[in-house]
């Protein structure tokens, strides 16, 4: 399929969506919503959910990653650890985090998201702040430890969730406004780890404790306030009218079961798409898709960990002081947020999806490269030019992917299901790129810039054959008799039915 006859088909499927003369689902004519109308919707929507989904993300990331200002503050002198242990601290986050991530994300499909989202959030706010009492090296292995699982659920879980309220061409610009929270959290990381570190002696207890201290009971605090924050539905949405209800209702499940083809749709049909059935776990599990598409998140999230967690370690190896180097992350991580929210805008603009992510894991691969050639060359500021852009690249690609992924998998189950293995198994790469730079490999860090740009280069590589396989399936299916195909029959094919466009 042409981007041309793309754009047309999507042209089409937002006037079907909006025509009032569609029948809805519970047998009603759809709202007659105008454009203006239907962006007022949206924007109403952006404020009661967007904001408490990227708190909590922001919680989540910030948690996660702040072990890494700990570091420089002294936790390895404190707890007598050697570079490789402070690495396994790393690396153990992610097991129980990719293990947890699909069981969590088929709780949450049967759950209440306002009890089950800040369940786990205080679960992880309650390690947090224990992690700031731990006396040894194993205490902080178990801890790191029961923060995986806690965290686990989260961002697939949200991810997800944005899915069931947004139209599949509008769900990057929110994607990128939820998870442009991590790149914030990388930011006030900083700012916060600069101003508790003063609290150094405070209580007995030394700085980076309190880091961890402040921060765990700051999520607790949050995690009772969510509940009043997160709506469980469109369906039981009370800021929207009556009439905005219906028409958020109608549009998603419009497009449930086609991937938002302009096509007559059904109770039945519908009801296909949302019940569980093992069968659509099945179908996740063995998606080509997903596999392939997990070298091109790889290519993304290994920087992406690999600089949450040494960013303060490797500026502090270009010469600066702690205090300066927690500073310097500050204007990456803005910089990062500002271009993955403005370039989101523009794919969902121009409904596409690859080459956004095509151009920012090219800009992450460039910015290895000049770290790589730049390194020990007495040029600080330009190593720190390449990991500039390389960060400025990590924060839109991800969105970016994950959405990709999220809009082409078709079937509610199916979808929580993909994006959960998708993420989960994804999530694998923290454990490597907890690996990447090592003590030894100060100030240089050659094998970690080496290592995240080989990944990068098989992500982009991943993304490319993602792509060219999804115009082969679409430009088949276009040229398939579908008049004589039952929809319900269809509805339990999910993305694999030959009614179904994969975006691009």
């Amino acid at each position: 399929m042409t981007v041309e006859n793309e754009k047309q088909s999507a042209a089409n499927v937002e006037h079907t969506l909006s025509s009032a003369d569609k029948e809805a689902h519970d047998g009603t004519s759809a709202p007659q919503i105008t454009p203006e109308m239907e962006n007022k919707i949206l924007r109403k929507m952006d404020i009661h959910l967007i904001p408490m989904l990227a708190l909590l993300y922001l919680l989540a990331f910030l948690d996660r990653g702040n072990i890494g200002n700990a570091k420089i503050e002294g936790l390895l002198d404190d707890l007598h650890m050697t570079g490789q242990q402070y690495s396994w601290a790393l690396t153990v986050f992610f097991f129980p985090y990719a293990a947890f991530e699909l069981p969590s994300n088929l709780l949450l499909k049967k759950l209440r998201p306002s009890r089950w989202l800040p369940i786990i959030m205080l679960a992880w706010g309650i390690v947090m702040t224990l992690m700031g009492v731990v006396k040894n090296y194993q205490g902080l292995l178990a801890t790191r430890f029961f923060l995986g699982v806690a965290e686990a659920g989260l961002y697939p879980g949200t991810a997800y969730y944005i899915t069931l309220w947004y139209p599949r061409h509008r769900a990057q610009f929110r994607q990128a406004l939820f998870f442009s929270a991590a790149s914030i959290a990388g930011a006030f990381s900083g700012l916060l780890a600069y101003g508790i570190a003063k609290m150094d002696g405070v209580g007995g207890y030394a700085g980076w404790r309190w880091i961890f201290i402040l921060e765990g009971l700051l999520t607790v605090l949050i995690a009772f306030v969510a509940p009043f924050g997160i709506h469980d539905s469109p369906e039981t949405a009370t800021f929207l009218t009556e009439k905005e209800r219906q028409w958020v209702i109608h549009t998603m499940r419009s497009q449930s079961k086609v991937g938002g083809n302009a096509l007559e749709d059904d109770d039945a049909q519908v009801k296909e798409t949302t019940k569980f059935r093992t069968k659509y776990v099945k179908d996740a599990l063995t998606d080509w898709q997903i596999y392939v598409g997990l070298f091109m998140y790889w290519g993304i999230t290994c920087p992406l960990y690999g600089v949450s967690f040494f960013l303060p370690s490797i500026i502090k190896a270009l010469g600066y002081t702690s205090s300066t180097a927690q500073l310097l992350t500050v204007p990456i991580y803005i910089t990062a947020a500002v271009v993955a929210v403005a370039s989101a805008w523009v794919s969902d603009r121009r409904r596409q999806r690859s080459p956004f992510i095509l151009f920012f894991m090219s800009m992450i691969a460039i910015g290895f490269i000049i770290c790589i050639a730049s390194s020990g060359r007495g040029v600080p500021g330009v190593v720190y030019f390449g990991v500039f852009v390389a960060v400025v690249g990590i924060y839109p690609a991800f969105p970016g992917n994950v959405t990709w992924l999220s809009v082409n998998l078709a079937g509610d189950y199916k979808r929580a299901a993909g994006m959960a293995i998708h993420i989960g198994v994804g999530n694998l790469s923290g454990a490597m790129a907890s690996n990447f730079y090592r003590e030894q490999d100060a100030p240089k860090y050659i094998l970690g810039h080496a290592l995240e740009l080989g990944f990068c280069v098989a992500g982009i590589i991943a993304a490319v054959i993602l792509r060219l396989g999804y115009q082969r399936i679409n430009k088949k299916r276009d040229q398939m008799d579908i008049s004589r195909i039952d929809r319900v029959e269809a509805a339990k094919m999910g993305d694999r039915s030959p009614m179904f466009r994969y975006m691009l």
